[in-house]
């Protein structure tokens, strides 16, 4: 059953078509993954998907409901959070400030004092460094951050874009495992990833993309083996 679908998307940036009728899926549960050159559209659909960027054709339909005309608030509501690309951390905030806007839209104060301990045991880093202005971590410790502060609105999607870029090997390694845990724990995962090799090897399925198309599917398996895939962006 499909948490999410797009349908025959299309982006434009004025006259540029950025996306071009793209099709793809997410079923509850997965990690779907979209790699592709720069410049391929990844970025564009996930902020389509989340509402800071109009599509102009096509369906996003999430739940069963069409929410390609929705704002940014109603569709974190619904239970989608992106950790967008640089993590855009807010500096000047404490790390418990950060992780605080995360959960602005919750009521359920006994749920939010569960979440936050959830991103502290998940995060040992973060509750050290609880009361430091965000600004002062480190890049992979800002990523966790980052990540923690999207848990914190209690998606059922989270897109994450770009989790591993300009991070520390020993990090990389460390946030795949944390995106893993995430899936674990019941939440659906659509990434966009650079490191195509890592981004495959957690995914259950994946979409290649090029220029604004889907150009191949297929199970994160199947993609790795793939010679297209493995000349292109793995470096076989």
């Amino acid at each position: 059953m499909a948490l999410l679908k797009v349908t025959d998307l299309s982006v434009n940036y004025g006259v540029i078509q950025a996306v071009k009728k793209v099709n793809f899926e997410v079923n509850a549960g997965e990690i779907v993954t979209l790699i592709g050159a720069n410049g391929a559209g990844k970025t564009t659909i996930l902020k389509t998907i989340s509402g800071l960027l109009r599509p102009s054709g096509g369906t996003i339909t999430y739940e069963d409901q069409e929410i390609q005309k929705y704002k940014s608030q109603k569709i974190v509501a619904a239970g989608i959070s992106q950790v967008p690309e640089g993590r855009h951390i807010f500096p000047g905030l404490t790390v418990v400030e950060n992780l605080q806007m995360g959960a602005f839209l919750r009521k359920d104060r006994d749920g939010v004092k569960n979440d936050f301990d959830m991103v502290f045991e998940r995060f040992p880093v973060l509750k050290e460094r609880r009361n430091q202005d965000a600004a002062t971590l480190s890049g992979g410790e800002q990523q966790m951050l980052a990540m923690g502060r999207a848990l914190m609105s209690k998606p059922k999607l989270i897109l994450l874009d770009e989790p591993s870029m300009g991070l520390a090997p020993i990090f990389i390694n460390e946030i795949f495992d944390i995106i893993q845990a995430i899936q674990k724990q019941g939440t659906t995962v659509l990434l966009i990833e650079q490191n195509a090799a890592k981004a495959l090897s957690i995914a259950d399925r994946g979409y290649v993309l090029q220029t604004g198309n889907v150009l191949l599917s297929g199970t994160g398996q199947e993609l790795l083996a793939n010679d297209e895939v493995q000349k292109a962006y793995l470096g076989g």
